[in-house]
């Protein structure tokens, strides 16, 4: 069995199927990448989750993404599994980032986690207490399906 035949066998978790990122944040994200100071500890491992993301991300232009697809300022409503807990936030990049304002940013476990998955998804992230298992329920704001192309 070739390696390509075993690992299509393999069981494929949410969090390895391709996402979809603007053209426009993939540009703001990559600089944000290349300009922050190399980050330590466990902000290292958001930088490098975001960065393998980043990666493997179908790019496509603003105009052409889904409007179930979290992009960078969406405001989105997501479950946690485990709790049943409901949370809403924006999406946004770690100058904007305000937990009181529940503005999470994109260099958190979470945030990371959600980028470019969309609604009715089941995302997991590695937090502080453990694994996290979140749903994707809804995207009441999406700047793109909004005409804002440049958020």
């Amino acid at each position: 069995m070739t390696h390509k035949q075993n690992s299509q066998m393999k069981e494929t978790t949410v969090n390895e199927r391709q996402i979809c990122i603007t053209t426009y944040d993939i540009e703001r994200l990559e600089s944000l990448i290349n300009t922050m100071e190399p980050p330590r500890t466990r902000k290292k491992l958001f930088f490098d989750q975001l960065n393998q993301e980043l990666e493997r991300a179908k790019v496509v232009d603003p105009q052409d993404i889904p409007r179930d697809v979290i992009t960078m300022n969406s405001v989105i409503r997501i479950k946690d599994l485990e709790s049943g807990e409901e949370t809403t936030y924006t999406l946004v990049f770690p100058s904007d980032a305000s937990i009181e304002r529940r503005r999470i940013s994109i260099l958190s476990a979470i945030g990371t986690a959600l980028i470019g998955y969309s609604v009715g998804d089941i995302v997991e992230c590695q937090v502080p207490s453990g694994l996290k298992r979140l749903k994707i329920l809804e995207i009441s704001y999406q700047p793109e399906a909004s005409g804002h192309y440049d958020r």
